[in-house]
């Protein structure tokens, strides 16, 4: 990083300055944390020994970087946190979606642009409006880009606490909002972390879809509906697929149902807003897609990330826990050739699920 003169600069006063840049750049709180994390370091290696990582091989491959700022970064004393919410306008309807065995239920963070590129560009505003006064200093900018401890750092930043389901929960903004860092050089005043407010409720272990909340602040990824969805390249295991439901990118459950987040405010930005009616179509239509249909609405969306063949493997899961209705079964039929081995797989799981309560249910007096 680069040195800087500290002897000129009034920190505790660069940090009040700090925090009102942010908000004038859209965000809704900014801190500052320390860079101890050597307990959340023990936390992050236990969960990586017991395998709760699932396929996510890059968990591991970093190391202790995640847990020591300094070692991702040379020269790194402090870390600015900074929140931005997302929650779209409406978000109760989210409920409607997963009761409507029809519709594709899509993660709420990803129903607009994805925010990586927005965040980091906004951070780097930030930075560029410190280095104004300071002159340039050491700095590094990450929005979820690199191995990160980025809830301990936000809640070590006054940002809120982590909660039981292991998201940050702030008691003025729940846990719909997006979380971005500048590590750097600056000594500057550090907040006090927030303290736990979870309570006795357990409201988002009882409620989680496959279990993947196995206790207070644990959380086996391969289990996880978001994992499963999104991380996992492979083929989901058949019988976490009936627990899926509806849900074809990511879960919110577990946030939904959190009493926090009645004080969650509504997004203001437009990129967050919902894209291509993405927040209520049907299974079907969405299956329809051709890879260059996806490739041209996902354009700028996280749901890039899981791919087409993902795509398809995560709707037939789906359509196969759908009402077996005639639209749902010809959908199904029209990919059973499909030219992914892995989406032919799925769908002949779901003809096979619909096949089987047929009988069941004719069986039945």
């Amino acid at each position: 990083m680069t040195s800087i003169d500290t002897t000129t600069i009034n920190y505790g006063t660069l940090g009040v300055d700090i925090r009102r840049w942010g908000i004038e750049l859209g965000f809704q709180q900014i801190g500052v944390a320390s860079i101890e994390l050597a307990d959340d370091e023990a936390h992050l290696l236990n969960w990586l020994d017991a395998g709760h990582h699932g396929d996510m091989d890059y968990m591991a491959r970093h190391g202790a970087k995640r847990g020591r700022p300094a070692d991702l970064q040379p020269g790194t004393v402090r870390v600015i946190s900074a929140r931005m919410d997302y929650a779209p306008p409406g978000i109760a309807g989210a409920w409607d979606v997963l009761g409507d065995g029809e519709r594709a239920y899509i993660s709420r963070y990803a129903l607009g642009r994805d925010y990586h590129k927005l965040l980091r560009a906004r951070l780097q505003k930030l930075a560029d409006r410190i280095s104004a006064v300071t002159g340039p200093f050491g700095h590094r900018v990450f929005t979820d880009s690199a191995p990160v401890l980025e809830k301990a750092l936000a809640r070590n930043a006054g940002l809120g606490w982590i909660g039981k389901h292991t998201l940050l929960l702030s008691r003025d903004a729940g846990s719909w909002f997006f979380l971005g860092e500048i590590y750097t050089d600056l000594p500057l005043p550090v907040d006090a972390p927030e303290t736990p407010h979870c309570g006795t409720c357990t409201r988002c272990i009882e409620i989680c879809p496959t279990g993947a909340i196995i206790g207070p602040y644990k959380l086996d990824a391969r289990r996880c509906i978001s994992y499963l969805t999104i991380e996992l390249r492979g083929s989901i295991p058949e019988d976490l697929r009936p627990l899926i439901g509806n849900r074809v990118f990511g879960c919110d459950d577990c946030q939904l149902i959190c009493p926090w987040n009645k004080f969650a405010q509504s997004s203001t930005e437009a990129d967050f807003a919902p894209r291509h009616g993405l927040d209520g179509a049907t299974l079907v239509e969405l299956f329809a897609w051709t890879e260059q249909e996806f490739l041209k609405r996902t354009a700028g969306m996280a749901i890039r990330r899981t791919g087409y063949e993902g795509w398809l493997r995560n709707i037939a899961v789906a359509l196969g826990n759908a009402p077996p209705t005639p639209a749902v079964i010809a959908a199904l039929r029209s990919r059973a050739d499909d030219a992914s081995a892995l989406v032919r797989e799925h769908v002949a799981w779901a003809l096979r699920e619909h096949e089987r309560k047929s009988v069941a249910s004719a069986s039945t007096p």
